[in-house]
């Protein structure tokens, strides 16, 4: 599936889905936003996948959106319509992965670092190993993380969120889950039992009666912008200057222009 991008194991009552991109720390390329969007399709349309368990191959769980990617499609003559376009692919992995009808579970194996901490935020329930960081640098690379904030505003409320999205700061695994972003921090050798262990309980609730309160859930907690306008709320700062000096300097590892360290 989507050239081995994304490994669909299934180990009733659950499916593990692992990104496979390890010598880019599992960043969301567009052949990976792809793979996502159609192993967890296939995982809502299989009838032995009760439950969802998403993770990371290598150290890191998701190191976010793909720059080098990025960076290679600024310039080009349909470089507006292109960043656009995989926002919205992002967005709707994001809808499709939180409007699942059967439960997810994020096992966050290494660092979870903008858009990958966003698929940790849009799974039901989330745990992490000790050494993994997680959190939002989009605005130091002159970005803006406009897709998961209403998913992070659920976990975390807004004090917190705000210190996150504008600080960039990235939070120690144990602060990660005082603050609600994740709800557990187990050992790595336990990571994948506990998720399994958890998968197992979620299993002995109904399958309608899990879909009904996760719509339930979703109808509460309903964002006042859509999908495609959170999107391009997204892409845009990608088309900026400022978003170019940041890539610039992310790559040639230097503060930003702005920066005053």
């Amino acid at each position: 599936m989507g050239g081995d991008l994304v490994s669909y194991e299934l180990r009733p009552p659950a499916v593990v889905l692992t990104m496979n991109r390890p010598e880019r720390r599992n960043a969301l390329s567009r052949g990976l936003i792809e793979a996502l969007t159609s192993a967890f399709a296939r995982a809502r349309d299989d009838a032995a996948v009760r439950c969802v368990i998403l993770t990371g191959a290598g150290p890191a769980f998701c190191a976010g959106m793909d720059l080098v990617e990025l960076q290679a499609k600024l310039g080009q003559p349909d470089e507006a319509d292109e960043v656009r376009a995989d926002a919205i692919r992002l967005a709707r992995l994001y809808d499709l992965i939180y409007t699942l009808p059967k439960p997810s579970i994020a096992a966050v194996n290494g660092p979870a670092v903008a858009g990958g901490a966003g698929l940790v935020t849009v799974c039901d329930l989330a745990l992490a190993v000790p050494s993994a960081r997680l959190g939002y640098p989009e605005v130091r690379r002159g970005l803006v993380a406009a897709m998961v904030m209403p998913h992070l505003l659920r976990h975390v409320g807004e004090r917190t969120a705000r210190w996150l999205l504008l600080s960039g700061e990235l939070l120690e695994a144990t602060e990660a889950q005082r603050v609600g972003l994740i709800n557990a921090v187990v050992p790595a050798a336990q990571l994948f039992d506990t998720a399994h262990s958890w998968a197992a309980f979620l299993a002995e609730g109904g399958p309608q009666a899990l879909a009904t309160t996760k719509a339930l859930l979703q109808r509460f907690s309903r964002q006042a912008m859509s999908l495609e306008e959170t999107a391009l709320a997204s892409a845009e700062p990608r088309l900026t200057e400022e978003c170019q000096q940041g890539l610039r300097a992310f790559f040639e590892k230097r503060p930003a222009p702005w920066a005053q360290r």
